[in-house]
């Protein structure tokens, strides 16, 4: 994680600083805080210095890894955070989910390829604000801060219509549990001390997730449910 501090000589304004006056008078920072997390170094920093360059916008972090994302967060309080939901160490859309629950005045731009189509809609539903294609422009990405900042909701078009063309998830929420940790490498006695169930009833589960999905195994049927982002 490295902070980006605000540097200025002694005694002199931030040229870049933007500043508007209230009505009383008083000078207020108009300036985006943004933290950014993003694991390829190559492009977080050439995101960073986009970022900077821009004279509304402030990039207060930028990390490497979504499990530093939520304590640095609550330490900085930016006003948007931008993050690459394809982060390792953690699940990116749970790292959006936590921050949105703790931090609920930050706004989220997220990072996002255009499959699994489903990834959007549920980052839609964890009540994010800017979905950008990783593919899309700078200017795209530029937008959306902007737009989320202000409460704006800020979607790639492509995305949008991967979203719509999604199949509804045929599966119950525990199905997905079962299928979940199945996709994590768990065998079916240790899926059903997880989840506190028995073996017999593990295999049930699995047996309605392969039928549901059309799959001929469960590692197909893992596959299916990926690639249309209900795990």
């Amino acid at each position: 994680m490295r902070a980006v501090p605000s540097q200025r000589p002694q005694g002199q304004p931030d040229p870049i600083m933007s500043i508007e006056l209230r009505e009383n008078g008083e000078e207020r920072n108009t300036r985006i805080k943004v933290l950014l997390a993003e694991d390829m170094d190559l492009l977080r920093s050439a995101l960073v210095s986009l970022l900077s360059d821009e004279e509304d916008i402030e990039v207060v972090a930028d990390l490497r890894c979504s499990d530093k994302v939520i304590g640095v967060a609550l330490h900085l309080r930016p006003d948007v955070a931008v993050i690459d939901v394809d982060l390792p160490c953690t699940n990116g859309l749970t790292t959006v989910r936590e921050l949105r629950r703790r931090l609920p005045d930050t706004q989220i731009v997220a990072l996002a390829p255009a499959k699994p189509a489903g990834l959007v809609q549920r980052l839609l539903a964890a009540d994010v604000l800017g979905a950008v294609d990783k593919n899309a422009p700078a200017a795209r990405l530029l937008q959306a801060i902007r737009g989320a900042a202000k409460g704006e909701l800020v979607v790639d078009v492509n995305l949008a219509v991967a979203a719509l063309a999604v199949e509804p998830n045929p599966l119950t929420p525990r199905e997905l549990e079962v299928l979940r940790l199945a996709a994590e490498g768990a065998s079916g006695p240790e899926i059903a001390e997880a989840l506190h169930l028995s073996p017999g009833t593990v295999r049930n589960y699995l047996s309605k997730v392969i039928n549901k999905t059309c799959a001929r195994t469960r590692v197909d049927a893992v596959r299916i449910a990926r690639e249309a982002g209900w795990i």
